[in-house]
């Protein structure tokens, strides 16, 4: 008995001589940790929260992102539940960099508890500090009045979808606002004006609304709040009613498993392409099943491209694509003229639910193609490092026996085996 209680003293010593160390070695104080292969692990199991930067020091993008994760560092140790930032040479520990699959620098990662996930937020200072506000914040914002409304919304900031339910218990969306932490905002509003229900274009209660900063793009729920309408609600809304590809969207569109129908026009920006976007809204909040996304040919003429469409081809143009290597056209909607639009998506709708589609691949990058296309500059330094070892081996060829592959004992006895035929041929020359 009296060994059993001297091994539990030994132990709980050790265990609080660790916890100790631990704590002396990583202070929350407000600045950049410099950390390396042998105290990454131990500081992401430290911290609840930390965002960790992997860069080189010859990377001119790290140099320039570094005075602002100083910046935002002291902010962010203010915090209720404070967010570390640390920095990590992924260029000299190669390990890290293979262990937390790094292939372009920065490479932002954010660890929650020790599960990491990729950081595509702002990097300016003051932007980084609220978009990592989220991380910490209540799973759901309880909001008593107008101000309070405008206030959750100005520290939400506009790289999340923003979830207010209207007429709600909290206890409604409880469970998706868990779920979803990482990917929305979540709040439901107690009392609240006719003003709030103009200003949100709903006009009655229980309402759950949506907004898309972002995309300026909103969107209105009544129900019914049964868990897996809801749930389906609220998945197939972290994503606008309409998106815009670009780099960012392409990341969020792979974690949707709908089929999306992709309209590209000329020129996104043009002043007559509004009036189809709006009218792709319309179709999106009839079609939840479907994603509805767009895309111009002047904004992104290579995207464009893999679908066939470029400057010469008759645009708008619409297909139906898999989000990976495959799309449909619909026999007869191949393209929309200026007349009636609204009718001709109605139909173009309405052929691929029937079938009557033509299946065509990508030319070119898939979907991960195209964001594994965004290859970091490490990658470009490794390839040019290969090319010209390569072009090196070659040009000492031209001037050198050429090189010997085997083991010590293969090359040598390949050489004694050359030195005797060449002596067998001079001597049938002498002879």
């Amino acid at each position: 008995m009296m060994r059993l209680l001297l091994i539990v003293t030994v132990l709980l010593c050790i265990a609080g001589v660790g916890v100790s160390s631990t704590a002396e070695q990583f202070k929350v104080d407000g600045k950049v940790l410099e950390l390396d292969d042998s105290n990454l692990d131990a500081a992401i199991s430290a911290f609840d929260y930390i965002l960790v930067d992997f860069y080189a020091p010859w990377c001119g993008h790290c140099k320039r992102l570094a005075p602002q994760l100083d910046e935002a560092a002291p902010v962010l140790a203010e915090l209720k539940k404070p967010i570390v930032i640390a920095k990590v040479n992924a260029d000299k520990f190669t390990r890290l960099g293979t262990k937390y699959e790094i292939d372009g620098f920065p490479t932002l990662k954010l660890f929650i508890h020790g599960v990491p996930i990729e950081y595509y937020g702002p990097r300016k200072a003051d932007l980084l500090v609220k978009y990592l506000k989220k991380f910490v914040a209540p799973d759901v914002s309880i909001l008593d009045s107008d101000a309070a409304i405008s206030d959750f919304l100005e520290a939400a900031g506009k790289y999340f979808p923003i979830y207010i339910g209207f007429g709600l218990n909290e206890t409604v969306i409880s469970d998706p606002a868990v779920k979803y932490k990482k990917k929305a905002w979540f709040a439901v509003a107690k009392d609240f004006s006719e003003d709030v229900m103009v200003l949100y274009d709903f006009d009655k209660v229980p309402a759950l609304v949506i907004l898309h900063p972002t995309y300026n793009q909103n969107s209105v729920f009544y129900g019914p709040f049964e868990d897996d309408f809801l749930g389906d609600f609220i998945k197939q809304n972290l994503l606008p009613p309409v998106v815009p590809i670009n780099d960012e969207t392409l990341k969020l569109l792979k974690d949707d498993e709908r089929k999306i129908v992709l309209t590209i026009m000329e020129d996104v920006v043009e002043e007559k392409s509004q009036p189809l976007i709006n009218l792709l809204k319309a179709a999106a909040s009839a079609n939840r099943d479907l994603v509805f996304a767009y895309v111009g040919v002047k904004q992104w003429e290579d995207f464009a491209d893999t679908f066939e469409a470029n400057k010469k081809t008759k645009l708008p143009k619409m297909v139906v694509w898999d989000g990976n290597e495959e799309y449909h056209l619909v026999i007869g909607s191949e393209s929309l003229s200026d007349e009636d639009q609204g009718s001709q998506i109605s139909r173009f709708l309405e052929g691929y639910r029937e079938g009557r589609t033509e299946q065509k691949r990508v030319k070119g990058p898939s979907l991960m193609g195209f964001i594994n296309s965004l290859i970091g500059i490490r990658s470009i330094y490794i390839i040019v490092f290969l090319v010209a070892v390569l072009m090196l081996i070659r040009s000492l060829g031209n001037d050198e026996e050429p090189p010997r592959v085997g083991t010590r004992n293969q090359v040598d006895h390949a050489r004694s085996f050359e030195a005797e035929t060449s002596e067998h041929r001079s001597g049938e020359k002498e002879d």
